[in-house]
């Protein structure tokens, strides 16, 4: 996720890496264009580590790859690095853990939406994932609900109840029950006061 800076300056990939360490915003560029983020709050990381407990558990069981956070480069072109909240690359090999080869990009990219982030994430870095045929969740807490955009559709599916994700070669598809998840996340009870966290 991130802002747009309004520059006409084209920044690649390597202008990013250049940059100063910044431990309080995150840099990425998707077509050239330089998005930062500022840090976030309490309740996208908590989502952040929800979704990771929940996909890293599953990928792992079913054996169809591994769940990564945040930092993590995608780089898909010259001009855009991107840094998904959560993601999910396929099985990876001896080299790429010892650094030998480069890790493969993600077949499933998460975001998790903030105000100062959500219209760079819809409109920016959405469409992108996409267009390298990587399949989008937008975790929206403000409304409680999450927005599913494969590679080849111009609407998202939306999951207020259910989402179901079959990666290829799973043995059986991850079913995630949305409000529930909602529910861990914000920490809501159903009187929707702050209460206890349901687990997942």
């Amino acid at each position: 996720m991130g802002m747009p800076i309004a520059h006409e300056r084209r920044w690649s990939v390597e202008d990013v890496w250049a940059l100063p360490d910044d431990p309080h915003h995150r840099y990425e560029t998707v077509d050239g264009e330089l998005l930062v983020t500022p840090m976030p709050r309490f309740a996208h990381q908590r989502a952040v580590s929800r979704l990771g407990l929940l996909l890293g558990e599953y990928v792992q069981r079913q054996r169809v790859g591994e769940m990564m956070f945040s930092p993590y480069d995608v780089v898909l072109d010259p001009y855009t690095l991107m840094q998904p909240d959560v993601l999910v690359i396929a099985p990876v090999g001896l080299a790429v853990v010892r650094g030998q080869a480069p890790p493969p990009p993600p077949y499933l990219a998460l975001e998790v939406l903030s105000p100062s982030t959500a219209r760079a994430d819809r409109l920016r870095k959405r469409p992108r994932y996409q267009r390298a045929a990587i399949e989008c969740w937008l975790i929206d807490l403000d409304s409680q609900l999450i927005e599913r955009w494969t590679p080849d559709v111009d609407r998202p599916e939306i999951c207020a109840d259910r989402l179901v994700w079959n990666p290829p070669g799973a043995r059986e598809p991850l079913e995630v029950d949305v409000p529930a998840l909602m529910l861990a996340i914000l920490g809501l009870d159903e009187a929707g006061a702050e209460g206890t966290t349901v687990r997942l």
